[in-house]
Order: C-alpha cells, then sequence, then structure tokens
C-alpha cells in the first residue's frame, strides 16, 4: 500500500523535485513498529542520480505529510522515511553487457 500511495506522489505531487526525471518506487520496508519505512527508489532519464537523490531527500518532509494525508485513516503512524538509490536495474544492465561480450 505504501508503494503504491509514494509511487504515486511522486507522479503526480512531486513533479517540482524530478527535474524532469521519472522516480519509480521499487520497494518499500517497514519496521513492525511502523516507525520507519525504507524506501527505494529507481531513477530514469537522469544524468546525475545523486544530486537527483539529494533533492528528493531535501523534501522528506513534505513527502512524508502527503503520505500522512493518504494513509490517515489506514494506519495509526506515518513512517519516517529513508530514501535510498535502487540501482538493482542498472547491475543488471551490467550483467547483460559483460555476457554478451
Amino acid at each position: 500500500m505504501l508503494q503504491k500511495d509514494l509511487g504515486e506522489i511522486f507522479q503526480l505531487d512531486m513533479r517540482h523535485v524530478s527535474l524532469g526525471a521519472m522516480i519509480t518506487v521499487t520497494k518499500v520496508k517497514v519496521t513492525p513498529d511502523l516507525a520507519l519505512a525504507k524506501v527505494y527508489l529507481s531513477l530514469f532519464a537522469s544524468k546525475d542520480k545523486d544530486a537527483l537523490l539529494k533533492s528528493i531527500r531535501s523534501h522528506t518532509k513534505e513527502i512524508r505529510g502527503k503520505l500522512g494525508n493518504r494513509i490517515k485513516n489506514q494506519l495509526r503512524v506515518v513512517p519516517n522515511l529513508n530514501l535510498y538509490l535502487d540501482d538493482s536495474l542498472d547491475y543488471i544492465e551490467n550483467i547483460d553487457s559483460l555476457l554478451n561480450e
């Protein structure tokens, strides 16, 4: 549920942060007490992924607020968000290119 809501927030509400890149929420891991959510993002069409991730992290409070408005009736606590870069697609692409050589 959090993955779907966060994906919609990035696509609809946070376009000003994405700087023209496509942001996909690939995975969300939540602690059992709902205090923390590790959110893994895949960034497409971005030349400097680290700078984009830093820009997204600077808006974490805004993202968490929008998430809280969406899930306020479903969860008793809105988890703190830790945002990470999901580089699994880059890793797979690298393996494919190595296998093709």
